[in-house]
This record gives C-alpha cells, sequence and structure tokens, in this order.
C-alpha cells in the first residue's frame, strides 16, 4: 500500500476500499426505478377502473406482483442509499451520524418489508 505516501492512498481507493461501487449502485437502482414507474403508470393506465376489487385481482396475477415487488425493493434501497451518502456528507458528529444512520437502515427494512408483505398479502389472495 505504500509508506504513506500520496501514490499509496491514492492506490487504495480511499479509506473504504470499495470505490465507486455505491455511486453504481446508485445509478442502477435509479434506472431500475424508472422503469418499473413507467411500467405502473401504464398498468393503471389500462386497468379499467381503480377499485380495491380490480387492483387485488390484478396484483394476484404473477407478474404484476413479482414487479410491484421489485419496485418495492429498488424504491426503498435507492433511497437508504441517497439518504446514507446525505447524512454522511452533511452530519459531523459521529455519534450522531450512527445514529441516524441506525434509524435509517431500520426504517428502511421496516418499510421494505411492511410494503412486500402486503403486495405478496394481495398477491396470495388474502384479504
Amino acid at each position: 500500500m505504500g509508506n504513506g505516501t500520496s501514490i499509496g492512498k491514492v492506490r487504495g481507493l480511499g479509506s473504504a476500499h470499495h470505490g465507486a461501487h455505491h455511486w453504481l449502485v446508485q445509478r442502477v437502482t435509479a434506472v431500475g426505478n424508472l422503469v418499473l414507474t413507467l411500467w405502473l403508470a401504464t398498468s393503471f393506465v389500462l386497468l379499467p377502473d381503480m377499485s380495491h376489487a380490480t387492483i387485488s385481482g390484478w396484483l394476484s396475477q404473477p407478474l404484476p406482483a413479482t414487479a410491484m415487488i421489485l419496485l418495492v425493493v429498488t424504491t426503498f434501497w435507492h433511497a437508504r442509499l441517497g439518504l446514507q451518502v446525505l447524512i454522511e456528507d452533511y452530519i459531523q458528529e459521529t455519534g450522531l451520524k450512527f445514529g441516524l444512520l441506525t434509524l435509517l437502515n431500520l426504517a428502511v427494512i421496516g418499510g421494505g418489508a411492511f410494503a412486500v408483505f402486503s403486495v405478496a398479502r394481495l398477491a396470495l389472495g388474502g384479504a
């Protein structure tokens, strides 16, 4: 890694040693969200009405349920990545940063799990 010189620090890709992975994943989830949101909007336009029975019947089909779960997962993942960067860049106090990142992870996991459960319940015929 070098003996503390500038070139040694550059070769290590920074302190986290993961380079542009976070940036790339954020861009991939953004593209996925765009495609899946366009699919969702088109699907809603093509439905005869927006009643609970119609939406439940539509989500009980495998393709719409799978795509909706993918949309939920990519949306929550993308939001987590963006908010993580915001917290890491603008919060300087270590304890507060740790607490906010922990709350962010709990909120994203909880919200995503609830949304996936809701879609799965509708897809599997739950009331």
